[in-house]
């Protein structure tokens, strides 16, 4: 069935940096090799050496056309154009308690002690089209459900699928033992995301010490983030310890893998420690729009080991953080809500050791990332 066209005006995205910054290496998937059961060998060894590495790679040839990601960075943008006060109206109840599909405003956090300094991202998230969440958004979002829908579905279909294919076979399990626990249909709090970093002046970003978000690693499988050219995200390569800025490259999703993927594999994948910088000084003008695809396991799958892989088996991965200190393992549901929640706190103090390296749950710590 098409998807009917609506008028959004055009997305101007900001030219590139000039700027000769220390950009990471990283590795591409090319999933124009993933039809035959050799190129999706291949690629599988190449994935599997990306997350255990570099943890950031490069997704092309995904066959989703470039002129349907810039309809969702319009859609974005004029959402962000709403009136605070309209935005506000859709901020989900229980914010506080983890709660996070809807409008997450700016300013929770506090970046500078001294001059109270706080952030400025903005978040608004869209859920699954699956009959398990509401969806009321306003007119610009609402209006656009139907296209918004086939696109986060084409996500799975197109991306997310082939790199759980993928994973499969580097662990030497069944082709489909992922996608079995990733299936749109069931349950989970995937989420489509619209995110604005507002800019700060050139002598705000001194007073922040130019770190508008620190070190972390993100709660699920996978996160997808589309081209937009403000850089601004850097990573920490696995191996060397490194801070590299991440470039945006033409036609390309950048993706991580994240928490979830290294429970299920008792850190063999490993989840990947990135930041967000201010931009380079041409660039420290611009408002910086982004578009974000989050994937996790179906709420009710526990954060076991993955004991059927042979290969998790023979390099001795075989418990994670839960099962070697004897407590509780969580469901992905649990896992979720409880790291949400450790996020969702507000007004925390950038630097605050209490809660950089709180508890989580029983048998798992936060810790800080510099």
């Amino acid at each position: 069935m098409p998807v009917p066209v609506f008028e959004l005006g055009s997305f101007n995205f900001a030219p590139e940096t000039k700027e000769n910054l220390d950009w990471a290496d990283l590795i591409t998937i090319d999933l124009s090799l993933y039809e035959t059961a050799e190129g999706r060998k291949q690629l599988a060894q190449t994935l599997i050496k990306a997350v255990r590495e570099d943890g950031f790679f490069y997704v092309k040839n995904f066959n989703i056309p470039q002129d349907r990601v810039n309809r969702q960075f319009s859609i974005g943008k004029q959402f962000y154009e709403l009136p605070l006060e309209e935005r506000l109206k859709y901020v989900p109840g229980g914010l506080d308690a983890g709660k996070f599909n809807g409008y997450v405003p700016a300013g929770r956090y506090v970046l500078d002690s001294t001059s109270g300094l706080r952030d400025r991202t903005e978040i608004y998230n869209i859920p699954k089209f699956n009959g398990d969440f509401e969806h009321k958004h306003p007119g610009v979002i609402q209006d656009r459900l139907e296209e918004i829908e086939a696109f986060a579905r084409s996500l799975h279909s197109e991306v997310l699928d082939p790199l759980h294919v993928l994973l499969a076979i580097a662990l030497e399990l069944p082709e489909d033992y992922f996608t079995n626990i990733h299936k749109y249909d069931v349950k989970s709090e995937d989420h489509l995301r619209y995110m604005k970093y507002s800019k700060f002046t050139p002598e705000e970003n001194i007073k922040i010490g130019r770190s508008w978000v620190p070190g972390h690693t993100d709660l699920g499988s996978w996160t997808l983030l589309f081209r937009q050219p403000v850089a601004a995200l850097q990573i920490q390569n696995h191996v060397t310890g490194e801070w590299k800025w991440v470039k945006p490259l033409d036609a390309t999703l950048t993706v991580n893998a994240c928490d979830a993927l290294s429970f299920l594999t008792a850190g063999y994948v490993r989840s990947t420690i990135h930041r967000v910088s201010s931009p380079p000084k041409d660039q420290e003008h611009v408002d910086r729009l982004g578009l974000l695809y989050f994937s996790r396991p179906n709420n009710d799958v526990p954060l076991v080991t993955v004991k059927e892989s042979p290969v998790l088996q023979r390099e001795g991965y075989t418990q994670n953080n839960f099962e070697k200190t004897g407590n509780p393992v969580p469901t992905m549901e649990e896992w979720t809500f409880a790291k949400q929640k450790w996020q969702r706190t507000k007004d925390v103090v950038r630097g605050d050791v209490k809660h950089t390296t709180a508890e989580i749950l029983p048998g798992f710590n936060e810790k800080p990332y510099i």
